[in-house]
């Protein structure tokens, strides 16, 4: 009989589900897609449904359904942390314990209550109910997963139960903790207080921060590191929790983290200045130096050829970039859902390879791609376009590749939805906004006028595998757009001497590469290799592209408007797509343009939908 194993990531940030059967990683979604609010902690009940759905199961048909964090001890951590910052800590305190004493404290009685009314079941014959630690769920997510029989796994977030930054080796079906790093000394949490020195949302903004980081000079980086965080040379670290707020208080940084940098932080919406670009700058530098230093430490203590990273930090595709460039590694494997989310994930398997000793083959990614969502028929598709009077063409692949790669040259902006819908915060391909990148004008009119966002925001490009290193200096794959690498020299266009001495925000319009949409103001670019085993049909369209134009790469951006998950559905899509400038949509094999839609009045109203990120 197989085994089938639910894991659930909830109640904190990013809840998701996730179905694992007899080892092999059937489906996993995040709540955010179905109920359209980002970020959504509530209990993950449509995502849930989804991954049976998938599986064709029952609830009762589960044998084991597994949280992704132990709360008591999270509780624990809590109230010694509170404790040891009283009275200072009162105000927090207050603000956390009645969902603790009302929720949290009583998860497995909450959980069980949400799982009876999911599948209708009475609690006597509802599925085992078991918990993993934080950063163990964070550890099986990059390690089981992974093409590597023995790897170091580092795991690097704001905070679990305790751990902010673990280290295990994974070998085989097994993964032994080696040692941490303890709250309140994190990685992660330093770089959300300058998320939110610098006006942007804390776990939303971060990679705002990064993408800025380019345009600023790390002229505070001495002042982290005099000040702010006492770094070894084995990456190991303290910070001096003057300068903090998130121990005891209600923000992340205190009045003298203000007095350091020379004022408040930035209100959100306000300009953004050249003092915020010097702070992104700064803050990516240090970053990058710490997970450098932990890596060559922990290459050297395990005697490992290859890293798996898990956790919100190793969302920072820069830093991973120079690990694989500069690091002692062979190679890197990260969680594409590197997140809470992939917290789910990580749950069941660690059920099925650790509690129950289950054995695992290495060699082969095991991901899928992140293709792990809802996908929809072309039956289904048109019956919905029908039924609401949309117009549309529906062409075989042939035909609808031709067309799509004509519409791209010619400046287009399309919404391409097919397949199944990506696990983790990108768009790979199936829930994607995609344009030319060789156009010097695509970056502006997709950052204003589709996702309206900020102008400085950089597009990643979705490059042929076989190709990357023809455009980058790159050689491995980068499946799930996780590494930052240089552009090739010989696809770079040399800035002139007035062009160099441009500071900040005006270095944003100077082209620098044959594809200047996906080439940032440092040559560098977030890639994703795209693979015709896992995504066949994405790899045919940049392989139209290709053959018209010679530049195997598109632009690739997430289908979605700021402040917006990732669409999920056709409906989604569509709504997408007439709420923007794009100029097309396509759904599977349906062609949709902007010019033939039905007449609808503006209306504004929707862009309150949705909170800001």
């Amino acid at each position: 009989m197989a085994v089938n194993i639910l894991g659930i990531s909830a109640f904190y940030h990013d809840s998701a589900a996730a179905l694992v059967r007899d080892g092999e990683i059937l489906a996993a979604a995040q709540q955010e897609r179905f109920s359209r609010k980002k970020h959504d902690a509530a209990f993950p009940a449509d995502a849930l449904r989804y991954c049976l759905e998938a599986g064709g199961l029952a609830l009762s048909d589960v044998d084991y359904v597994v949280f992704y964090d132990k709360p008591l001890i999270k509780f624990e951590r809590l109230l010694e942390t509170y404790l040891s910052y009283a009275p200072r800590g009162l105000r927090s305190f207050l603000t956390a314990m009645p969902i603790w004493l009302k929720e949290k404290l009583f998860l497995k009685e909450l959980l069980k209550k949400e799982l009876g009314a999911l599948g209708d079941l009475p609690r006597e014959d509802l599925p085992p109910l078991l918990f993993t630690q934080h950063h163990q769920a964070h550890a099986a997510s990059a390690f089981f997963p992974s093409p590597f029989e023995r790897a170091a796994v580092l795991c690097m977030d704001g905070v679990g139960e305790w751990a902010t930054t673990s280290l295990w080796l994974g070998d085989g079906n097994r993964l032994e903790p080696k040692w941490e790093i303890q709250f309140p000394h994190s990685l992660g949490l330093l770089y959300s207080a300058f998320t939110y020195f610098a006006g942007f949302k804390v776990n939303s903004g971060e990679y705002k921060l990064m993408g800025l980081a380019p345009y600023g000079e790390p002229k505070y980086k001495d002042l982290i590191l005099g000040h702010l965080l006492a770094l070894k040379d084995d990456g190991t670290f303290r910070m001096d929790m003057r300068y903090f707020n998130y121990a005891n208080g209600l923000t992340m940084t205190s009045k003298a983290f203000d007095k350091l940098f020379g004022g408040p932080p930035r209100k959100p919406e306000s300009p953004v200045t050249q003092r915020e670009m010097d702070l992104a700058s700064s803050i990516q530098a240090v970053t990058e130096e710490v997970v450098l230093r932990l890596g060559r430490t922990v290459q050297r203590e395990l005697g490992v050829e290859r890293v798996c990273l898990a956790g919100g930090v190793a969302l920072n595709c820069v830093a991973n970039g120079r690990l694989l460039r500069e690091g002692p590694f062979s190679d890197i494997w990260i969680q594409p859902a590197a997140g809470d989310a992939g917290g789910a994930l990580g749950a069941a398997l660690s059920v099925w390879h650790e509690y129950l000793d289950k054995p695992r083959d290495a060699g082969a990614d095991r991901m899928h791609g992140s293709y792990l969502g809802p996908s929809f028929a072309n039956d289904d598709i048109e019956a919905y376009l029908r039924g609401d009077g949309i117009p549309y063409r529906r062409l075989d692949d042939d035909a609808l590749m031709a067309e799509l790669a004509e519409l791209l040259d010619a400046e287009h902006v399309i919404g391409w939805f097919q397949g199944r819908m990506e696990f983790g915060p990108r768009a790979l391909g199936g829930r994607s906004i995609i344009g030319d990148p060789r156009s010097v004008k695509m970056q502006s009119v997709m950052n204003l006028k589709i996702k309206y966002r900020e102008s400085f925001r950089p597009f990643a490009p979705a490059v042929l595998a076989e190709r990357v290193a023809d455009w980058f200096e790159h050689e491995t794959a980068s499946p799930y757009m996780l590494m930052v690498a240089p552009v090739a020299a010989t696809r770079r266009i040399p800035m002139s001497e007035d062009q160099q001495r441009l500071f900040g925000i005006d270095k944003l319009n100077v082209p620098r590469s044959e594809v200047p949409a996906i080439t940032h103001v440092d040559y560098s670019a977030r890639l994703q290799t795209v693979h015709r085993e896992t995504n066949p049909r994405f790899h045919r369209l940049i392989a139209a592209f290709a053959e018209r134009t010679g530049c195997p790469l598109l632009v690739n951006t997430s289908f979605n408007v700021r402040g917006e998950p990732i669409v999920q559905s056709p409906q989604d899509a569509y709504r997408c797509f007439m709420r923007t400038e794009m100029d097309y949509l396509v759904l599977e094999n349906c062609l949709l343009s902007k010019a033939e839609q039905p007449e609808r009045p503006r209306d504004a109203s929707w862009q309150q939908e949705f909170e800001l990120d």
